[in-house]
């Protein structure tokens, strides 16, 4: 008992500190509130959650009674009459009027109509955590691209730092050529290497021009200022991000919905067997009654039936045997998904652990490439650095900021796979 109460403190304030932490910005906050209302999907799902509360209500109405107004009319011939004597004696109408209120209600069905609430009740639960699911799948894959298009902004950025650099040298290499410092080569080279960076930034501006695409088409919003790859996330061990993801996924509440819903279906299968007691009554008016058939005559009636299955070929028996079947299906299929939890849970902490070490070993690297890259630049003003050494200290310093940027990405990305397991809200 103690150890369950410690382990409900522990969870209470794990969560309660998850709530408390401000995971996007507020740049991402209003992108991600706008998808709601922008994204026809997210409709959609909403009204099949009002479609279960419907059924549900539908279910509970069998509670009440069924009433209903009939009224009838039958011309009978050949008629209904016996001699007597020499006079004929009429037992039934030929023109036969009827209207009655009739009313149906299940006095006891042994636990029917409270089983299929319960199972309704499920099926509702189930919508909503669906609805909850479609959401966090839309907020997720639209903060990863909003990441995506901060992450290729970027990347544009450094590339334009590339050929900044690459232009002055270029200018330096003509200035020697005129003055017979430099060959024709050295100027060729250096042109060439400009040409591939250019293209290389052409390709990262179209990419950024399908990223922004894809986000005017889930939110409506085609702009994006923040310029920092960062989510704010604290660190969890594997045991309490699964502890977060079994109270908060969405994919794991379905899973154990559908068991949920599973077990309601067994126990209504396993109801058939039972038997039904129920009351009818009747009250209107008919003709037909002697000694004046023709005349309308008020009339009720009232009773209770018992209805008993006795033998069905053993369909509910089997009913039974397949709802058992499909709970154990249920049930396995979600032990199963808890373990593929647990396993990409641990996979990515070591990708937000790896990335982190990457990105320490990445500063030093930069460092490294840039200080190497102004003595190239200082010994081609000089005259002393070749083309082949200018090209390639350019090429390490931007291969040192790309690795550092991807490294961030990386992390980030990790990050949010780690929250959208522990199914975080990224919006309060």
């Amino acid at each position: 008992m103690k150890k369950v109460i410690v382990l409900l403190l522990s969870t209470l304030t794990l969560s309660l500190s998850i709530s408390a932490q401000n995971l996007v910005n507020n740049e991402l906050q209003n992108i991600l509130n706008q998808s709601l209302v922008y994204f026809p999907k997210v409709k959609e799902v909403q009204q099949t959650v009002e479609l279960a509360e419907e059924k549900l209500k539908l279910t509970q109405l069998n509670s009440y009674p069924d009433i209903s107004f009939d009224a009838s009319y039958a011309y009978v011939q050949p008629k209904i009459e016996v001699a007597f004597g020499e006079k004929m004696f009429q037992f039934a109408p030929e023109h036969n009027y009827g209207a009655a209120v009739n009313g149906v209600y299940t006095l006891l069905d042994f636990g029917r109509l409270k089983a299929n609430i319960e199972k309704s009740k499920m099926e509702l639960q189930t919508s909503k955590h669906v609805a909850a699911q479609l959401k966090e799948s839309l907020f997720y894959q639209i903060t990863q691209l909003y990441f995506q298009i901060i992450y290729a902004k970027k990347a544009i950025d450094i590339q334009k730092t590339v050929l900044e650099v690459l232009n002055e040298n270029k200018k330096i290499i003509e200035t020697q050529l005129k003055n017979g410092n430099a060959i024709q080569l050295d100027l060729l080279t250096i042109q060439s290497k400009i040409d591939n960076e250019n293209n290389r930034k052409i390709d990262l501006e179209t990419n950024l021009k399908k990223l922004i695409n894809l986000l005017s088409y889930a939110t409506g919003i085609d702009q994006v200022n923040e310029t920092n790859l960062a989510f704010n996330i604290k660190n969890y061990t594997a045991e309490e991000a699964l502890q977060q993801a079994l109270m908060n996924n969405p994919s794991l509440a379905i899973a154990k919905d559908k068991v949920s819903v599973a077990k309601a279906e067994l126990e209504v299968s396993k109801l058939n067997s039972k038997p039904y007691v129920g009351l009818k009554a009747s009250v209107g008016s008919k003709n037909g009654y002697l000694p004046a058939i023709q005349d309308q005559r008020f009339n009720y009636n009232a009773g209770i039936g018992l209805s008993v299955p006795l033998f069905n070929g053993g369909k509910i028996k089997q009913a039974v045997k397949i709802h058992e079947q499909g709970l154990a299906i249920q049930e396995t299929v979600a032990t199963a998904l808890v373990h593929d939890f647990e396993k990409d849970i641990k996979a990515t902490i070591i990708d937000i652990e790896s990335n982190q070490n990457r990105i320490t070993n990445a500063t030093s690297q930069i460092e490294q490439a840039a200080l190497a890259q102004k003595l190239s630049n200082a010994k081609l003003l000089n005259g002393t650095a070749t083309p082949v050494e200018i090209t390639s200290t350019n090429s390490d310093y931007q291969r040192a900021l790309l690795n550092q940027l991807q490294y961030q990405y990386q992390l980030c990305n990790a990050k949010l796979e780690l929250a959208k397991l522990m199914g975080l809200e990224l919006v309060h």
